[in-house]
């Protein structure tokens, strides 16, 4: 059996990927009839029988979805690779049983609603080395995740963990937000049903998701291509998320730096910008994000990654930390602010042909402008507000960018930008 010929060819690069051990997670998103988690209950098989160590544990939320999603999706993959004779299903406990050399290799199911069963589990011969979470999203958080990764990863080596999920609408929704943080094990791949062969999924399947491309193409974008479109109620629709090129910095000419201070609860954030005005365009290049960092700690940070020399516009609030930065050699200023500051600021931003950030030096600015929502109220309509919280990047943003917002100086929609 050819694998290329049951494995979608959007797949086929993490294939080499996976097999050569060159990452340990792998964050598969994609949309309806992707085939991604096809994909996974195949490789977790190849795996199993590669590694005489091996064994699996394959997750759910609840534990009443697994025999009728990924259990039979496991025998599925048993059987497209020709390997029925080699594999043993039990139904209860639910369990596919890989035998040889005398040894006996698992691929065990479980649900999170059953913490008991997760922390018992235990393996006659080597290790969990491969770990599947189907329907990512519908778990707690990361934290939930971590600690089951905890439980497993233990005693081996060359582990791979799955996550798939279809992304939901929302930003703010944790498992978008966890993406976007950038870690050298991990590798994040989106696939769609365009890449996956015709026949496979049946002319009906084409003809269903065209229909709703032409009615509803929001609800396409995100059912069908696996796309966080957003509740409808995003702050800045004009985020472009981007690597920054050191070429690109290098010719910026218009660099403007903000503070916004914070300390136990609320994160102190440096961001450097640079403001095209004549494209209208603001490219965020540099990040510092931290909690509890003091003053000549913050001092010390900002030089060592500082561009140009720029005067940095802090959050006014805080006229002891300006001192203290003034008196250790930066060049700052508080942010005169106002009235109305914080919705010129923001409608200035809103005005902006593109906002673009670079999410491998400012992953958090990036997390929190492309998660910043309007309000709703307990009917689910949304508030003209805009919400004061995840917003210390903005904020520190906003700051930057006063000279161009002080004193009402700007107007937005079909006027001008002064």
């Amino acid at each position: 059996m050819n694998i290329y010929d049951i494995i979608a060819p959007s797949f086929w690069d993490l294939i080499d990927d996976i097999l050569d051990n060159k990452h340990t997670h792998y964050w598969l998103k994609g949309g309806r009839a992707s085939t991604k988690s096809s994909f996974v209950s195949i490789m977790i098989i190849l795996l199993i029988m590669m590694d005489k160590t091996a064994n699996a544990v394959i997750l759910r939320k609840i534990s009443n979805t697994l025999q009728d999603s990924v259990f039979n999706q496991m025998i599925w993959a048993i059987d497209k690779l020709g390997l029925s004779n080699y594999w043993e299903v039990h139904k209860s406990p639910m369990e596919l049983i890989y035998r040889a050399n005398g040894k006996e290799q698992k691929i065990i199911f479980r649900g999170s609603d059953d913490p008991v069963k997760l922390k018992s589990t235990k393996f006659k011969n080597g290790f969990c080395k491969v770990i599947w979470y189907e329907e990512c999203s519908e778990f707690n958080g990361m934290e939930e995740i971590r600690s089951i990764n905890q439980t497993f990863m233990r005693g081996g080596k060359d582990y791979k963990v799955f996550y798939t999920y279809n992304p939901p609408k929302s930003m703010n929704n944790w498992v978008n937000m966890e993406v976007l943080e950038e870690r050298e094990d991990k590798i994040v791949h989106n696939s769609t049903y365009l890449e996956v062969p015709r026949e496979w999924l049946g002319e009906q399947f084409f003809i269903e998701a065209e229909h709703l491309k032409k009615t509803k193409p929001l609800a396409y974008r995100n059912e069908y291509l696996g796309e966080a479109t957003g509740t409808g109620g995003s702050v800045f629709d004009n985020v472009v998320i981007r690597h920054i090129e050191d070429e690109e910095i290098e010719k910026f000419d218009n660099i403007l730096d903000g503070i916004d201070f914070g300390y136990a609860v609320d994160p102190t954030c440096y961001l450097q910008c640079h403001f095209d005005k004549t494209r209208k365009r603001l490219y965020i290049f540099n990040e510092i994000y931290k909690y509890s960092l003091r003053i000549k700690d913050l001092y010390d940070e900002i030089n060592q990654i500082k561009v140009g020399r720029s005067y940095i516009t802090c959050d006014s609030a805080e006229p002891r930390s300006i001192d203290e930065l003034r008196y250790l050699g930066l060049d700052v200023e508080g942010a005169k602010k106002g009235p109305d500051s914080i919705e010129y600021g923001i409608k200035f931003l809103q005005s902006l042909e593109e906002i673009i950030i670079d999410n491998v030096r400012c992953p958090n600015t990036a997390k929190e402008f492309t998660s910043y929502e309007y309000e709703q109220d307990k009917f689910g309509n949304f508030k003209s507000k805009y919400p004061d919280e995840n917003n210390h990047s903005i904020d520190a943003c906003r700051y930057a960018i006063e000279e161009y917002t002080r004193n009402n100086t700007m107007t937005f929609g079909f006027n001008r930008i002064i």
